[in-house]
């Protein structure tokens, strides 16, 4: 019986001192060798979030050192709420359904004012309210929110852009809640969340060539914020802060949360010498004519 050979052996011949080596046809040595083969294709910058797990924390320790400051046991009359905890304890539910502290307190630590801030000057309320919150329902709704919205923005735009939206956004909520709501204080950081939603939607339009499911990605961003705006109907909610915010974050999203398109970004990781057709503008015509009309708003307004 004859020895069946399969193809896959490989036969190997030494050649002999003095003789020809015969090596396997090579690639025409004018073309330039094939591009690198890359794990992962990722077209954009990926950064890695701290900046909102910080305006987290921060966020925690002002709600913390408020109901320090607050001191129920003490300075209330009525019986606090969970007494067990101190002077962390909350003020009656009559004086703060959201179990936390007293309004006295959270004007006291830098709550919207517009009486301070109009007659006495102190326009350094419009920012110290944006990290105090009423009570724990409060900054635990706004603090899971800013989780998953702001750390996968910082993801996607970097500390820098999020972080200038997101206070810029929170000092325009605080101008617009000042404007409407003049006899009570206001606090939270609402408004600079609504300016991450608002950022988001610039963000979709103003980049509208990246998304493949464009459409879809649109109405659920606009059924997010629809259903957030009919909650800010609810009592002791300011809605002014969310639309103000929401407002702001709009227009900054054209100024700050604009990406290259998708030509650009392939031509920028052709390895040199490679021939790629026609080069590309790094944005498109209608990216430019967003960023300018936001940035005249921002400028104006």
């Amino acid at each position: 019986m004859g020895r069946e050979t399969s193809a896959d052996i490989e036969i190997k011949v030494s050649p002999s001192r003095g003789e020809n080596i015969i090596h396997p046809p090579e690639a025409n040595p004018t073309f330039p060798p094939p591009p690198p083969e890359q794990a992962e294709l990722r077209p954009f910058r990926q950064w890695t979030p701290w900046l909102v797990p910080v305006f987290i924390v921060a966020n925690v320790v002002m709600f913390a050192v408020t109901m320090y400051v607050n001191n129920c046991p003490k300075n209330s009359p009525r019986p606090c709420v969970a007494p067990f905890l101190g002077r962390f304890a909350f003020n009656p539910l009559k004086e703060n359904p959201l179990f936390g502290p007293s309004s006295s307190t959270l004007e006291k630590m830098g709550a919207l004012d517009v009486t301070k801030v109009v007659k006495e000057h102190q326009g350094w309320r419009l920012i110290t309210c944006i990290w105090l919150h009423a009570g724990v329902i409060h900054i635990l709704a706004n603090m899971l929110s800013l989780l998953f919205i702001g750390v996968q923005l910082e993801q996607e735009f970097g500390f820098v852009r999020i972080g200038l939206l997101y206070v810029l956004s929170g000092f325009g909520g605080s101008l617009l809640s000042a404007l409407f709501i003049r006899s009570n204080i206001s606090v939270g950081a609402s408004g600079a969340l609504f300016g991450l939603l608002g950022g988001m939607l610039s963000e979709l339009i103003t980049n509208w060539t990246v998304y493949e499911n464009k459409f879809a990605a649109l109405w659920t961003l606009i059924l997010i914020v629809a259903i957030n705006l009919a909650l800010g109907l609810l009592p002791h909610v300011d809605n002014f802060a969310h639309i103000g915010g929401f407002i702001s974050g709009f227009f900054l999203g054209f100024v700050f949360l604009i990406r290259p398109q998708f030509g650009w970004v392939g031509q920028e990781n052709v390895p040199p010498g490679y021939h790629i057709g026609s080069v590309k503008s790094k944005h498109k015509i209608y990216q430019y004519i967003l960023w300018i009309l936001a940035a005249i708003f921002l400028i104006v307004g």
